[in-house]
């Protein structure tokens, strides 16, 4: 329902606009994006998708088991996440 791509947070529809949990699962990856310097973050992105594909023989579950979406569906409930992540937290959820 919603796809961030730097610098935007792109919706479905208008009325997820209010959506506080989904904006800030959003947000977090902006911050993401931005600290992966944005190019770098999609080409890491694809890779560990690429990866989690073969182990999970599953796109669904390798996109839930993404460390950058793993970070997003963590935090997104707690909206001062943002202001104390620290830089590059996302790797911790790679092993997880």
């Amino acid at each position: 329902v919603g796809l961030s791509l730097w610098p935007f947070i792109i919706l479905r529809d208008d009325e997820l606009k209010t959506d506080a949990t989904l904006i800030n699962h959003e947000k977090i990856h902006l911050k993401q994006q931005l600290e992966l310097l944005v190019v770098p973050f999609y080409l890491f992105y694809l890779l560990e998708f690429a990866i989690r594909c073969i182990i999970y023989r599953d796109s669904y579950k390798a996109y839930q088991n993404l460390s950058f979406e793993r970070e997003a569906y963590h935090n997104e409930d707690n909206p001062e996440y943002l202001k104390d992540r620290k830089a590059f937290s996302f790797i911790k959820y790679l092993w997880c």
